[in-house]
């Protein structure tokens, strides 16, 4: 059985909860995604427990924005620790992606163009040129140029990103809700399969699944619905 390509976030709080969630989800999804909550408050040590024995992959959601030798330094510390994806902020600037890129060989290097919880009238408050598809398209290209070979967008940006950047970089989707699910914190948000159509790599989903009763389950059932619908 293919894993589908889904990270699930583990933002659990404490690492007995994060890895019975990882355990619990591996055997249906490819990724599991660690954020700077979890990473902050255990450390190196949240890798290995969520990894756990299935060898999944760990996306390590930093967000790394500095200057360039804080993040290079910061993305050597955390790039011996393999794992599959490190995001840093496309707003850092080519210098900073490059930084980070040289830094950590032998991991992806994804840029965050437009967090998804952003609106319009907040990029406009925070003086960056929208609307919010501009910014994501000028960051994204920016960014590839820079060297990275991953991309956070919304859903909404996946298609005019791929048309974009073509079909070498990996396209990671935030704000991904199936139908019926509460939008909670995100402004820009699309079903799986729709984000997956659009030319999306990796679903990023949280809460549909680990807030669910039997996480497993619940991976296991998007899981299958995107193999349905998918080619």
């Amino acid at each position: 059985m293919t894993h589908a390509p889904i990270a699930v976030a583990l933002d659990a709080p404490d690492l007995e909860t994060a890895a019975r969630w990882a355990d619990l989800v591996t055997p249906h999804v490819s990724t599991v995604k660690v954020g700077l909550e979890l990473y902050l408050r255990y450390g190196p040590d949240v890798i290995a427990s969520v990894r756990g024995a299935s060898g999944v992959q760990v996306f390590l959601d930093l967000k790394l924005h500095d200057i360039p030798n804080t993040v290079a330094g910061a993305a050597r510390a955390v790039g011996r620790l393999r794992p599959a994806f490190l995001t840093v902020h496309a707003a850092g600037g080519p210098a900073m992606i490059r930084a980070a890129v040289e830094a950590a060989p032998h991991t992806k290097i994804a840029a965050v163009t437009v967090l998804t919880s952003l609106s319009e009238s907040d990029l406009a408050a925070i003086g960056m040129a929208g609307p919010a598809g501009d910014a994501v398209r000028r960051l994204a290209a920016l960014s590839v140029e820079a060297g990275a070979t991953a991309l956070v967008c919304s859903p909404h940006e996946v298609a005019a990103l791929r048309a974009e950047v073509g079909p070498d970089i990996t396209l990671i989707t935030p704000g991904v809700r199936p139908a019926g699910s509460d939008t909670q914190d995100q402004a820009r948000v699309a079903t799986p399969e729709q984000a997956l159509a659009d030319g999306a790599d990796l679903l990023v989903i949280g809460r549909p699944i680990t807030g669910s009763p039997d996480p497993g389950a619940a991976a296991a059932a998007i899981a299958a619905t995107l193999r349905r619908t998918t080619p």
